[in-house]
């Protein structure tokens, strides 16, 4: 079979609708929108207006405090940077939480990488990465290996 002989769907070949091209249209003069009024006009954007009675999100209560400089953080624990090492055969004498982002093995977007002490960790590790627990600090050094902290 070829391309050309394939048969065509109901939808695959259906006609746009052509508004307000002339009575034999099905579609011409008001093209759809009714006989007058705010809504038949051109150009009228008019979401959350209720006819001038006070609109739901202007009634309802505003609460809570939206932060606008919060930090984004995503916490990584030391049992997922021991599977990061075993399933994505990284040199564990040189992470680097650039390289996490540059291989796509954790997402940039969720926000800088904080790490903290779950789990255990067997070898020695290089880590450089912006934020750290001090106890997960102290699990590194006393496994023998060397955290380097780029933000603070």
């Amino acid at each position: 079979m070829k391309i050309n002989e394939l048969p065509s769907t109901l939808t695959s070949n259906k006609k746009r609708k052509r508004r307000g091209r002339g009575a034999g249209s099905g579609l011409g003069k008001t093209a759809g929108r009714g006989v007058k009024g705010q809504k038949s006009r051109s150009g009228v954007s008019i979401n959350g207006f209720e006819g001038g009675q006070m609109p739901i999100y202007r009634r309802l209560p505003k609460r809570g405090f939206k932060n606008i400089f919060q930090k984004k953080i995503q916490n990584i624990n030391l049992n997922t940077i021991t599977n990061i090492i075993k399933n994505h055969k990284i040199d564990p004498s040189a992470i680097k939480e650039s390289d996490l982002f540059q291989k796509k093995i954790l997402s940039k977007s969720k926000g800088d990488l904080k790490l903290l002490n779950v789990g255990a960790i067997n070898d020695k590790i290089n880590i450089e990465i912006s934020y750290a627990s001090k106890s997960a600090i102290e699990t590194i050094k006393k496994a023998g290996g060397t955290i380097i902290l780029t933000k603070q």
